[in-house]
């Protein structure tokens, strides 16, 4: 069955099909989140979040095929939200209560080198490049999420893969 129909049973009420679709994202969902957000916990409330809305508001989805850029969308929400969190708990916390843990979970180089490269990036930059590697958009995809046209999400992106390049070198 391709994603179309399987778009389609889910929008008349078949969780099944749902199921199945969240299966074929959930690794690219999670990858997303988790290289937006730096923090495990975050990712996952915020992939919890999006499935849940993506739930809730697939009878509003219009275009069966338009079903990766829609799910990536409520995501990209869903991680804005779980920033401004993360930026209201870093302004009200104390230092006295602050967790002592490792900025970041892996243990690999390379790891630690593009959670660095990601880093020189503005949050826009960051998310563009994320959708275009961890979720595999093309441009025009990426636009419909951004906001952006497609040149300046490929002006956007060819800027952005150059100034990681020139981290890591």
């Amino acid at each position: 069955m391709n994603e179309k129909e399987l778009v389609s049973m889910a929008k008349n009420g078949d969780i099944n099909a749902f199921c199945t679709l969240y299966g074929k994202y959930k690794n690219k969902l999670y990858s997303y989140a988790y290289y937006r957000l730096a923090n495990r916990e975050d990712a996952e409330d915020a992939v919890q979040n999006c499935v849940l809305t993506a739930f809730e508001q697939i009878g509003r989805l219009r275009k069966e095929e338009a079903f990766s850029a829609w799910i990536f969308r409520i995501l990209s929400c869903a991680c804005a939200s779980a920033i401004r969190e993360q930026i209201r708990r870093r302004n009200s916390d104390s230092i006295e209560n602050a967790e002592i843990l490792p900025f970041s979970e892996d243990n690999t180089e390379e790891r630690r080198e593009l959670r660095r490269a990601l880093n020189v990036l503005s949050e826009d930059e960051r998310n563009i490049v994320l959708l275009a590697v961890v979720g595999g958009f093309k441009s025009r995809e990426i636009a419909k999420i951004s906001g952006l046209t497609a040149g300046g999400v490929r002006s956007k992106l060819s800027r952005s893969l150059a100034k990681m390049k020139s981290e890591l070198i």
